[in-house]
C-alpha cells in the first residue's frame, strides 16, 4: 500500500541514524523510527521491520512517509505541538496575582490555592483549576502561604560605627593582655520525663513520651574567646544586673586575672551596663572592675555580629537538643561539653570583615553630607 514511499539513506544519513541506535540514552520512539529507516533502506518488507522492531506496520509507514515528505528530521522528531491555550487572559492574570499579594479572607490565616482559584472565579465567573493557580503562582514566583521573619535594621551613622568596631576587634592581632571576649546569654526550659524512655536498640530507635513535666527555668551566661578557642557558660537562675555584674566580675578576677584590658562585645541588653555594677557591687568595687572591662556594643538589631550567637548555636546542638530535668543535672552535662570543646582546640572562623561590609553594603551606608565652603574662606 506504500510502494510510493522509498527509503533511500545517503551515507551521510546512515551514519547518523546508526549513531543515534547506539548513542546511549535517547527517546525510544527516536531510536524506533531510526530503526525503522535503517531496516527500510536495506530492503526489508513493513511487516518484517514491524516485527523486528515491535511496532505496528502504520508506524512504520508513517515513518517511511515523513522521511519522503520532510527528510531525516521530520522523520526521527515529532513536531512541536501547540498545546492548550491558556485558561486565563492577562487581565485575569493580573487579578489573580493582584488578589494573592492582598489580604486573605475573613477567618483565613493566607491564601491557599484553592481559596485563590475560588476567588477569581468569583470576581471573573471564569472557572478555574487549582492546577491552573499553581502554575500561574508558579510563573510569576508567588508563594502568598510562606512567610518569613525578618528584621530591617535602621543603617545609620551609629550602625555603621558599631559594626565597624566589632569588625575591626574580630580582625586584629590577638594579644594576651587585652583578649576580646563575645558574651551573651540564653534561656534554657527544665524539662523532666513523666515515663521513663526507652533506650535505643537495633531495630528500634529511642522512645519518649510526648509528655513531659516542667520543672522551671533556667539561664546561661555564655563566653567566647574571640581569637583563643576558649569558652565558659556559667548557669545561674535568672539574667538580673546582679547576674551580669558577677559574670564580668569573673572574668576580671577568675578568667583573665593578668589581662590589662578585656574587651567585652555585647548585645544592648538593659542589663548589659556599667550601671548594673553600681548597682550590685560598692563604688569601688565596681570602678575596680570597670577600669579593667571595655564595653563594644554590637547596632541593635545585630546580634548576628556577636560571635558568641554561633556558640550558643553549636551548644544547643551538640549537648542541649534533649530533656534536661534539673539545674545540677544540666550545669554538669554543659561542664562537660565545655571541657571537651576547649580540649579540642575548636575556634570560629569569623569570615566577615570591614572591607566585605562595605563591599556587600556600601549601598546602605549613610550619604557622606560635606559643610558648604563659603568664597571668602575659600
Amino acid at each position: 500500500m506504500n510502494e510510493r514511499y522509498i527509503v533511500e539513506l545517503t551515507d551521510e544519513e546512515r551514519a547518523a541514524l546508526t549513531a543515534l541506535v547506539s548513542g546511549g540514552s535517547k527517546l525510544v520512539r527516536d531510536v524506533k523510527r531510526a530503526q525503522i529507516l535503517l531496516a527500510a533502506n536495506g530492503g526489508a518488507t513493513d511487516e518484517a521491520i514491524a516485527a523486528s522492531v515491535c511496532v505496528g506496520t502504520s508506524t512504520v509507514y508513517r515513518a517511511k512517509r515523513r522521511f519522503v515528505e520532510e527528510g531525516i528530521e521530520g522523520a526521527i522528531h515529532d513536531r512541536p505541538r501547540p498545546g492548550a491555550g491558556r485558561k486565563l487572559t492577562g487581565k485575569e492574570e493580573a487579578l489573580l496575582i493582584a488578589t494573592a499579594c492582598s489580604k486573605p479572607p475573613t477567618g483565613r490565616a493566607r491564601w491557599t490555592l484553592e481559596l485563590l482559584a475560588g476567588e477569581v472565579v468569583r470576581l471573573t465567573g471564569q472557572e478555574l483549576s487549582r492546577e491552573t493557580v499553581r502554575r500561574r503562582m508558579a510563573e510569576n514566583e508567588l508563594k502568598p502561604w510562606l512567610r518569613k521573619m525578618w528584621c530591617v535594621p535602621n543603617i545609620n551613622g551609629e550602625y555603621v560605627a558599631r559594626m565597624e568596631d566589632v569588625l575591626d576587634l574580630y580582625a586584629e592581632t590577638p594579644a594576651a593582655d587585652e583578649p576580646v571576649v563575645s558574651f551573651d546569654e540564653s534561656p534554657l526550659q527544665l524539662v523532666g520525663e513523666v515515663r521513663t524512655p526507652s533506650p535505643v536498640a537495633p531495630g528500634k530507635p529511642a522512645r519518649m513520651d510526648y509528655e513531659y513535666r516542667r520543672n522551671g527555668t533556667a539561664n546561661l551566661f555564655v563566653f567566647v574567646n574571640v581569637h583563643q578557642p576558649w569558652r565558659h557558660v556559667k548557669v545561674t537562675d535568672q539574667r538580673t544586673n546582679s547576674d551580669f555584674a558577677e559574670c564580668m566580675r569573673d572574668l576580671v578576677d577568675t578568667h583573665y586575672p593578668d589581662a590589662k584590658k578585656i574587651r567585652v562585645v555585647l548585645d544592648n541588653l538593659s542589663t548589659h551596663s556599667a550601671s548594673a555594677l553600681y548597682q550590685s557591687f560598692p563604688p569601688e568595687e565596681a570602678r575596680r572592675i570597670l577600669r579593667r572591662i571595655e564595653f563594644h556594643f554590637v547596632p541593635k538589631h545585630a546580634s548576628w555580629l556577636n560571635m558568641v550567637e554561633i556558640e550558643i548555636g553549636v551548644l544547643k546542638s551538640q549537648c542541649l537538643d534533649r530533656r534536661i530535668a534539673d539545674k545540677p543535672t544540666l550545669v554538669r552535662e554543659i561542664a562537660a561539653w565545655e571541657r571537651a570543646r576547649n580540649d579540642s582546640g575548636a575556634r570560629i572562623r569569623w569570615m566577615f570583615t570591614v572591607e566585605k561590609a562595605r563591599e556587600k553594603m556600601g549601598r546602605s551606608y549613610p550619604a557622606v553630607t560635606r559643610p558648604e565652603v563659603s568664597a571668602a574662606a575659600a
